[in-house]
């Protein structure tokens, strides 16, 4: 593409036809860039001059960024995003800004700019996590935060959470991420434990989720299905799994939306056990 845009802007033999793309006013193109994708621009950036003036516009960035972009700049240290143009900031954001004592993750998806978030089982309330007979924190590089809560067993399991946050008006899609089954790596290969697995095929589990405005949204899931096992194999155990609860939507970044979330299966009458509950995404719906 580069090469054949080159070529409006001269002949074969390197003499100049007339007006080409690098005669396109600055302003112009930075119009077009508008309507442009972040990496699209950042492309285009390398064409000419113009271009690359338009690609550092801040009036092209600021409307990639979500309105309510200085609620994730309070998040950030001053020093990092003082004096800096639009395109740094959005560069910046479009990295992981931790915030909660880095029990959660707030960042700008680099294609669309829409605000995404995640939260560590770190931090949610978790039924029984100080009772080493039930849970373990295990340290692993399969997490965004490094860390995974890990079931043994338990009767009542519960996890619940909530998110207090400026999110801009969008629709988001609430997920759990969860893992039948203990890993590890042996040999610099990865394995899977299910020794501790049990009690997810009896009954399901339920997902749920409320917001500070009144909506709410709930599904059920058989975490195992053991019925698998001879046919197809079981495609539940020893892998990541993203459960979808629902989705809310956000007409506004004020007032700031609450959003409560849980997973629990509360049926005293058998033990479950061998899970691993890693982090929460809360992600534009569409992404």
């Amino acid at each position: 593409m580069g090469a054949s845009l080159s070529n409006l802007t001269e002949g074969t033999n390197g003499m100049a036809l007339g007006p080409g793309l690098g005669d396109i006013p600055e302003s112009c193109v930075a119009c077009v860039f508008t309507y442009l994708t972040p990496p699209e621009i950042c492309n285009l950036a390398r064409l000419n001059r113009a271009f690359r003036g338009a690609a550092s516009s801040d009036s092209v960035w600021e409307m990639k960024l979500p309105c309510n972009y200085q609620d994730l700049l309070h998040l950030v240290p001053p020093e990092r995003y003082q004096d800096l143009p639009k395109k740094d900031i959005f560069a910046l954001l479009s990295r992981p800004v931790p915030f909660d004592d880095g029990n959660k993750e707030v960042w700008l998806d680099k294609v669309t700019g829409r605000v995404c978030m995640a939260i560590s089982a770190k931090g949610m309330a978790i039924t029984g996590i100080d009772d080493r007979r039930y849970w373990n924190w295990v340290s692993t590089e399969e997490s965004r935060f490094h860390i995974v809560a890990y079931l043994q067993q338990i009767w009542w399991f519960e996890v619940d959470g909530v998110v207090k946050f400026p999110l801009p008006a969008d629709i988001y899609t609430l997920s759990f991420r969860l893992h039948l089954g203990k890993f590890s790596k042996r040999l610099g290969r990865r394995v899977s434990s299910f020794e501790h697995t049990h009690g997810w095929d009896i009954k399901p589990v339920k997902f749920e989720l409320s917001t500070s405005d009144g909506q709410l949204a709930s599904c059920e899931h058989y975490l195992d299905d053991t019925e698998q096992d001879y046919e197809t194999g079981n495609h539940k155990r020893g892998c990541w799994i993203d459960y979808t609860v629902g989705e809310f939507i956000v007409n506004a970044s004020e007032p700031t939306t609450e959003v409560k979330f849980s997973v629990k299966q509360i049926d005293c009458t058998h033990s479950k056990g061998g899970l691993c509950v890693d982090s929460v995404f809360i992600i534009p719906t569409g992404l």
